[in-house]
């Protein structure tokens, strides 16, 4: 990893923006990439499809329509310790996914004067889970749970056909499906999923969405910046992300396996180190490096570590590692901090934000009961993680009694009038014309 040493600087929040460490140029070309390919499934549907399909993932010939026989199996043969971890995170994430639905409010501005707020759930929901470097059945906990929660009616899956598992979806996502009662599922990878849920493929029977949710790589992340406008998207949850703020106190094994558990998702995974102690960042690049180099997924790991997303940031003191932090707004943010429980208050640009030692972002991923669908590249100084918020609509029901409308007539009628917009104070004079 790289050290990036921001010590003895007066920094302005531009500065502090400029100074994040981003893999810029991967996320231009991702873009340009994911936009064809979205554009190929607007306009050929299936065999678009198919194409991707032997193109990315070296499959042809498959079930792009999950038949039900195919989840069935799935769930028959999911190990048992691993269904009732499942069964667990659904447990939990139902829980914290409930506490996202606000109920109904009703303002009465005066007799006769009321108006209800209201959230309603989108009505068709399509839900993307990443395929190929690792298995992400904790992904179909986290994205069809809030969708249940909030009340969608349909929700459709998908998910890349598998070269090792004859074309089959993974069976571990397929049985984290048949747990939530998910029946339609689709064999269709990266853009060219997003492509097809925003546009619907008659042949297969894929009807469009209203909104798409899931986490992947930077290309699915750029394909729903591609199909915005056409669909609702949640958040951009590209590439991971973590970055952990340390002060003298911290335990350097700790922050280590930390960001190298983060580093093995992608080489495209972005593992920062912000701390004001020479020290811990010396200890926690030496664990590191000792960490990458044990690890299953060692190369992928480094890859990531060695990347241009990846550093360890130097600073003076805890509020210029605050201020760095709110400025790179990460998807995960860990404190090791003595302090840590005070402190967090302070640190407001994050899409989760981990409290002390024994909260790792590990946690987060399956069994916290938060959800780890969370905004990535900077998107978290304005965009939320997934809830079950990101599938309700809040709409304003407005209700006036004849006598209500009186009180309001000639307020009406004159900013009508002002803004020269006779018809509007017309409308208002007709109610009491008869």
């Amino acid at each position: 990893m790289r050290t990036i040493d921001l010590r003895g600087r007066e920094l302005s929040p531009a500065d502090m923006l400029a100074s994040v460490p981003r893999a810029t140029q991967a996320r231009a070309e991702a873009l340009d990439t994911a936009s064809r390919i979205v554009d190929d499934v607007r306009d050929r549907g299936e065999e678009a499809l198919r194409e991707q399909a032997e193109r990315f993932d070296r499959v042809s010939g498959h079930a792009i329509r999950v038949p039900l026989a195919h989840i069935d199996d799935a769930l028959a043969g999911l190990d048992p310790d691993v269904r009732a971890a499942l069964e667990e995170a659904i447990r939990r994430v139902r829980i914290g996914s409930a506490a996202q639905v606000p109920e109904p409010q009703v303002t009465d501005l005066g007799p006769g004067a009321r108006i209800t707020q209201r959230w309603q759930p989108v009505h068709r929901v399509g839900v993307y889970i990443p395929g190929g470097k690792a298995v992400y059945p904790s992904s179909v906990v986290m994205n069809v749970v809030p969708a249940q929660v909030a009340g969608v009616e349909q929700i459709a899956l998908a998910s890349p056909a598998q070269h090792d598992q004859d074309g089959r979806i993974h069976p571990t996502i397929l049985a984290a499906a048949g747990l939530l009662g998910i029946t339609e599922v689709y064999a269709i990878g990266g853009a060219g999923a997003i492509g097809a849920f925003a546009h619907g493929v008659a042949s297969i029977g894929l009807d469009p969405v209203d909104v798409i949710s899931g986490p992947g790589n930077n290309y699915v992340a750029s394909a729903k910046r591609a199909v915005a406008g056409i669909v609702g998207t949640d958040s951009e949850a590209g590439a991971t992300e973590i970055l952990v703020v340390a002060d003298a106190h911290a335990d350097p094994r700790l922050i280590a396996a930390d960001l190298v558990s983060q580093a093995e998702h992608d080489e495209q995974a972005s593992a920062v180190l912000v701390t004001d102690s020479v020290e811990i960042a010396e200890r926690v690049a030496t664990h590191v490096a000792a960490l990458a180099t044990a690890t299953r997924h060692s190369e992928r790991v480094n890859a990531a570590l060695d990347g241009p997303q990846s550093a360890i940031v130097l600073v003076d003191d805890r509020a210029m590692a605050t201020a760095f932090s709110n400025a790179y707004a990460p998807e995960h943010l860990e404190l090791h901090l003595q302090d840590a429980e005070d402190a967090a208050s302070a640190f407001t640009s994050a899409g989760a934000v981990f409290v002390g030692d024994h909260t790792p972002v590990s946690l987060g991923d399956y069994m916290a009961g938060s959800n780890h669908v969370l905004p990535t590249g900077g998107q978290a100084r304005y965009a939320p993680g997934l809830g079950a918020y990101t599938f309700l609509r809040p709409q304003q029901v407005i209700s006036y009694d004849r006598e209500a409308l009186r009180v309001v007539r000639d307020g009406v009628v004159a900013l009508a009038a002002s803004e020269v917009l006779p018809a509007h104070g017309e409308a208002i004079e007709a109610r009491f014309s008869a």
